[in-house]
């Protein structure tokens, strides 16, 4: 897992090659101003999902991981929480592998962070993570990129 300021994220590029598109887009693209849904960057291989969802407490934020993607999530409107635990930590769950999840309901997070807007969080395949922590309506992008 990585927190970071956004203009920091080029300074990541070497983890994956796919990163420095991302940092392409943003510097062409203001988050804010896309619509909702799916925004295709280099096919299934990297895009960007802006969504609003309702804040949720830590008691109700499922864990869930990913083996095929890494998520960047960038908060936009508020600080939003992240309840993290490795998941070589966590109990075994079912994987779905057509959506690349595996989702944990009723398990705590071993930590916590918070993300302003203008920050973002990197999980990795490795990174159990509980996303939406947050009180009111949170609007966020998420970046999907392939490991």
């Amino acid at each position: 897992m990585i927190i970071d300021k956004i203009e920091n994220l080029k300074g990541y590029a070497a983890i994956n090659p796919l990163l420095s598109q991302v940092v392409a887009f943003l510097s062409d693209h203001d988050l804010k101003d896309l619509d909702n849904g799916k925004h295709f960057i280099d096919g299934d291989r990297l895009f960007v999902n802006i969504q609003d969802a309702k804040g949720k407490t830590k008691e109700d934020a499922v864990i869930e991981y990913h083996k095929k993607m890494i998520d960047i999530q960038i908060p936009l409107n508020e600080a939003e929480t992240y309840g993290y635990t490795p998941v070589i930590d966590l109990p075994e769950a079912d994987f779905n592998e057509e959506k690349d999840i595996a989702k944990l309901p009723g398990v705590s997070a071993r930590e916590y962070v918070t993300a302003l807007p203008g920050e973002f969080v990197m999980f990795f395949p490795q990174d159990g993570h509980a996303p939406c922590i947050a009180e009111g309506t949170l609007h966020k992008a998420i970046f999907k990129v392939a490991k």
